[in-house]
């Protein structure tokens, strides 16, 4: 083999290696962590992203909040009700707990947003009181209308049913399935519960870097 051939054979052995280790990087999620360990921690990402429609909320301030425009942050999103007699509760200390324990730059990125499935009740000074027991930086985001909510639960695949408001002390039935939401707006994908603290710690920060 001549020196020329050696070189060409060199070249083409670099760019072969590098060509793997980018088809590599893609195929394992961009090259940033496992993705089976998002999967066990209930993270499930999407293939393609969704986009949220055009309905607006007031949030606990009572400022009004596209739900297509959450951008800049990654935002999770759980659809609940102040009225929640365990599930919502439970969810939110847990949510509070996952956030108590991860790094400072992921808290920076992250979101955590109670969407109300109670908008008859659900007011946004309710919404204020109730979320400041756990965490006044959690936002509360309640619709005009439950036909509002309907929109926007069936564009992120998270169900409910809509409640008898006639009935006393009605509850109202709801996943508790997060949605999560990037920071371009869209839908990036779930957060499956119940959910599981430990692993959320762990691969909360990978999921932030996507």
């Amino acid at each position: 083999m001549t020196r020329t051939q050696k070189t060409v054979f060199i070249l083409v052995a670099l760019i072969a290696l590098v060509l793997g280790l980018t088809v590599n990087k893609v195929l394992s999620g961009k090259g940033q962590g496992d993705p089976t360990a998002l999967i066990d921690a209930g993270i499930i990402l999407l293939p393609q992203s969704r986009h949220l429609p055009d309905v607006q909320m007031t949030n606990q301030d009572g400022q009004p909040v596209m739900i297509n425009e959450l951008k800049g942050k990654w935002s999770v999103l759980f659809f609940g009700y102040t009225f929640c007699p365990d599930i919502c509760p439970t969810t939110l200390a847990q949510l509070r707990q996952i956030k108590s324990e991860l790094p400072a730059d992921a808290v920076d990125k992250l979101q955590i947003i109670l969407v109300s499935v109670d908008p008859h009740r659900d007011t946004p000074q309710q919404l204020k009181q109730y979320l400041g027991y756990f965490d006044p930086q959690f936002i509360g985001l309640t619709p005009a209308s439950v036909e509002d909510l309907q929109k926007v639960a069936n564009a992120v695949s998270i169900p409910f049913i809509p409640a008898d408001t006639s009935k006393p002390n009605y509850t109202v039935d709801h996943s508790g399935n997060l949605a999560v939401i990037g920071p371009d707006g869209t839908q990036r994908g779930f957060i499956r519960a119940p959910l599981n603290s430990v692993k959320l710690v762990a691969q909360l920060p990978v999921m932030l870097k996507r």
